[in-house]
């Protein structure tokens, strides 16, 4: 959050967090065999056996993620998770950076934030999900321990996703932007080159 402000943060503590929705166990068809001059292949086959929610806080100072998997992608889960978040930073000011899903909205949500005011909500803009570090994490969990696996079941997903959080918070850093806040909104700011009405 602060590298996009370009001013060093403020408060105790900065989290960004996010959901992956329905992260499904697949249990995939084998292999099939290596051939010279072709890559590996698998067929498309695959059983699908549920999903698994994934809610995930990345402290942005650290690069440390809290995470959960829930039966269910309900704002109940989500209040369940914020509560865990709460609790893993109890000292001081707690800044959360969220989308608009409208799992983060519900009334019962509002009111528990209403009755924590150490803990400060700020809503990425409507398609700036971008903006928001956790999702850069969602992406490495799916390229490393998610998308090539397979899965018999959720509690195998389950498994898998709880031990690369374990694996990724032993050896966590900070996430840096690689380009300057001039840089970032010059290009979100970016005027269309056509008018084709379309």
């Amino acid at each position: 959050m602060h590298a996009i402000h370009d001013q060093p943060t403020i408060f105790d503590e900065t989290a960004t967090t996010g959901d992956k929705c329905a992260t499904a166990p697949r249990q995939r068809a084998p292999m099939l065999p290596m051939q010279p001059g072709l890559p590996e292949r698998r067929t498309h086959d695959y059983k699908r056996h549920g999903t698994s929610p994934l809610f995930a806080a990345l402290e942005v100072a650290t690069g440390t993620v809290t995470a959960a998997c829930k039966p269910r992608h309900r704002h109940q889960e989500f209040l369940a998770f914020l509560k865990q978040v709460a609790r893993a930073y109890p000292d001081g000011e707690l800044h959360l950076v969220m989308d608009n899903y409208a799992t983060h909205k519900k009334a019962e949500v509002r009111d528990w934030l209403a009755a924590n005011p150490r803990i400060q909500v700020h809503f990425t803009p409507t398609s700036g999900s971008w903006l928001n570090l956790v999702e850069v994490w969602f992406g490495i969990i799916e390229r490393q321990a998610i998308h090539r696996g397979s899965f018999g079941s959720v509690k195998d997903l389950n498994a898998k996703i709880r031990a690369f959080i374990d694996g990724w918070n032993d050896r966590c850093h900070p996430f840096v932007w690689t380009k300057t806040a001039d840089e970032i909104l010059q290009k979100a700011n970016r005027q269309t080159t056509s008018n084709t009405g379309h």
